[in-house]
């Protein structure tokens, strides 16, 4: 069998060994299920719900009231129905999360490749940025960066993405450094293949199994900072809704109508716990350790 063919089949046996042993995790199977029904709940609230009518309408007459048989959930202070604006908000959290986690991912293998993949010079200039970035703690970080951009879904992007740029860049710096240097790659260097190619076809591949937990954990984290600061008015600006700006409408109301923060709280933790199962998860079957 050439040699190619036997990476192949070496990488595909790898990923069909993960998957199992994936399957086999209890909690991490349930964490996928929570949040595939969470993600198609969010994703297709668009078809059930009209923005105009259920999400920023507001009618008085129905403010405060509990959950009922044609407010599954409720209304909040403005008569708005609180199940239509979880499902909604939490399109808008999750879309701003896998964007933020796609710019930072991106940046943050940019600079953390050519870091380790460089060295030297390259190295102690791109890891000194970034070490001056993580002196200052991270939700620091994007408030600060949240109070000087106008409140938009764009802003948010960026701010949240640029917070997790240091964090992506340092993981992936590390498992550059484990596949640099090993005999393989300079054999194909020795052959003539470009840095560019290199990089993409022979080094990243086989340092992937950490960076999909890190992902994995990191949409989490968005999550909770793009909640934090729409809680702090810093975040979707209104009417649109999101789980923070819910938390922090509902809170005056808390004595007589609990349920305004209830059921986007729940929302929130029911998310993150999802998310951080199927991290976990994830993290134990890519680990060698974990073999039998």
């Amino acid at each position: 069998m050439p040699t190619h063919d036997k990476a192949t089949y070496k990488k595909r046996s790898l990923w069909a060994d993960v998957w199992k042993r994936l399957r086999k995790n209890t909690t991490a199977v349930i964490g996928m299920l929570m949040f595939l029904i969470i993600l198609l709940a969010c994703f297709l609230s668009p078809l059930f719900y009209s923005y105009e009518k259920d999400i920023i309408a507001v009618d008085v007459s129905l403010q405060l009231n509990g959950p009922s048989a044609e407010h599954i959930l409720g209304v909040d202070e403005m008569g708005r129905d609180i199940l239509a604006r979880i499902l909604w908000g939490g399109r808008t959290t999750l879309f701003i999360s896998f964007c933020a986690l796609a710019v930072a991912f991106i940046f943050g293998t940019i600079l953390g490749t050519a870091a380790a993949y460089y060295g030297r010079f390259a190295d102690t200039l791109i890891m000194r940025f970034i070490d001056i970035i993580m002196s200052i703690p991270p939700i620091l970080l994007m408030i600060t960066l949240a109070t000087i951009m106008n409140p938009s879904v764009i802003s948010l992007i960026f701010v949240v993405g640029f917070g997790l740029i240091p964090n992506q860049a340092r993981m992936i710096r590390g498992q550059v450094l484990q596949v640099v240097d090993n005999e393989y790659i300079e054999a194909v260097r020795i052959q003539g293949a470009s840095d560019l190619k290199i990089i993409t076809s022979h080094i990243l591949p086989n340092a992937l199994s950490p960076i999909i937990t890190t992902i994995i954990l990191d949409i989490a984290y968005a999550v909770l900072v793009i909640s934090t600061l729409s809680f702090l008015g810093l975040g979707v600006p209104a009417p649109d809704p999101e789980w923070g700006s819910m938390l922090a409408g509902g809170r005056q109301y808390l004595r007589y109508a609990m349920h305004i923060t209830t059921f986007p709280g729940i929302a929130l933790v029911i998310t993150l716990m999802s998310l951080t199962l199927v991290g976990d998860g994830v993290r134990d079957a890519l680990d060698p350790r974990m073999k039998r």
